[in-house]
């Protein structure tokens, strides 16, 4: 797959399966056999992602991502941005406090016969849990 194709999977997972909440999109661009290295989910593949999209949209329903980069070499691609929410449900034990939230990312995708199989992800967790008020500022 060229890098442009890779793009434009990667964008389409956040776009359409994380923004749009379109599972449709999640089961056809991540892979059965997909892992995230840095945020595991209970189950593998796109069933895993959902899980880890669904724990966020929990707390965060109206959660939007906004890509600001989107960089790809080979069968690799890394996107950097940030998502926005409002704290509305319970987040890792922390209640609901109301708060609009606005966290950086950084993450890298691999790519492998048209789907995402492999994903490592650097999310300001500091900045998440200060902003709803688990953590001092």
């Amino acid at each position: 797959m060229a890098a442009e194709e890779n793009k434009a999977l990667v964008r389409r997972v956040f776009e359409q399966g994380i923004n749009a909440q379109d599972d449709a999109a999640i089961r056809e661009t991540i892979a059965k056999d997909y892992v995230n290295h840095d945020m595991p989910a209970p189950s593998p593949g796109s069933e895993g992602f959902r899980q880890v999209i669904g724990m966020f949209r929990a707390a965060f329903p109206d959660m939007r991502v906004n890509l600001e980069d989107v960089l790809a070499d080979g069968d690799k691609v890394v996107t950097r941005g940030f998502f926005t929410g409002t704290h509305q449900g319970d987040f890792m034990g922390v209640p609901a406090s109301g708060a609009s939230i606005r966290v950086s990312y950084i993450d890298m995708w691999r790519i492998a016969d048209g789907k995402a199989v492999e994903n490592w992800v650097r999310l300001d967790m500091l900045s998440l849990m200060q902003q709803i008020g688990a953590v001092p500022a």
